[in-house]
């Protein structure tokens, strides 16, 4: 069977600027190359009121800085830009998106059928892909996976090199309530047991899988001390922290991450 194969791509979603020409920016990629990073702006989605930026990676992961151009309260990535930022959600790229749809929804996962997306790059270039997504209670928990029709590199930018020395994506941690109904349907769709891990830096324990070259620890509270329990009431079982590898220890400043928490390891 096939299954979802990587690399890992995270979602921030952020806020937009214009100039009152009918040109419109992601504000926080300016915050990002103030952090090191260089940031290639992507473009506009057709129909869906949103621009983007990317952060790519040599390890072939990268970052999407998303905003929104117009209010759309039907996007699921809208509501959690209200409640602050940070982290939203995160695919997998798949070299066969009809077959990894039905391995995950054997597995139990609610997944929507293919659809088709497009932007505009600044240059003229049109960006075509495909993708199936994660929905209900697994919307940032399970991943949504992607496949390109126009070529990942042409999607996902070629600089790939960030004045900071990151070089790629290493651990996700998503917050959730339930690691062991996770564990049973993430263990189908990878073949993998899952290795039981403590996470005392977030007062949790949870499960982890490998998925090519990045880790994905799930991490539940283990008490009430747990930062995990103000993010699961606020925004529910989703993204919750990243860490990149390359470059020097240490957390980046949320206030220019527009509230992602993110750290070199």
């Amino acid at each position: 069977t096939a299954q979802p194969i990587g690399p890992l791509s995270l979602y921030n979603p952020c806020q937009v600027a214009a100039d009152g020409l009918g040109n419109v920016w992601v504000e926080d990629e300016f915050n990002y190359r103030e952090l090191g990073f260089t940031v290639v702006p992507g473009g506009r989605h057709t129909g869906i009121g949103t621009y983007n930026s990317l952060v790519a990676f040599r390890d072939g992961a990268y970052l999407e800085l998303i905003a929104f151009y117009e209010p759309r309260d039907d996007h699921r990535w809208w509501a959690p830009l209200q409640k602050g930022g940070g982290l939203v959600d995160y695919c997998l790229q798949t070299d066969d998106l009809p077959a990894d749809t039905r391995v995950l929804r054997a597995a139990g996962i609610d997944v929507g059928d293919p659809e088709k997306r497009d932007r505009t790059r600044p240059d003229g270039k049109e960006i075509r892909w495909i993708f199936s997504l994660s929905r209900g209670a697994y919307r940032g928990v399970a991943p949504f996976i992607i496949a390109d029709e126009t070529g990942r590199d042409e999607r996902v930018p070629r600089e790939r090199s960030h004045a900071n020395g990151i070089i790629g994506v290493g651990t996700l941690t998503v917050a959730v309530h339930d690691v062991a109904g996770l564990r049973r349907w993430y263990a189908a769709v990878t073949k993998q047991p899952g290795a039981d891990i403590m996470r005392p830096d977030l007062v949790g324990a949870g499960v982890r899988f490998v998925v090519g070259p990045h880790t994905l620890d799930f991490v539940a509270p283990t008490s009430a001390s747990s930062p995990l329990l103000a993010w699961l009431d606020t925004r529910g079982p989703s993204p919750y922290a990243a860490t990149f590898t390359g470059g020097g220890p240490g957390a980046l400043d949320p206030a220019k991450t527009h509230g992602a928490r993110l750290a070199l390891a």
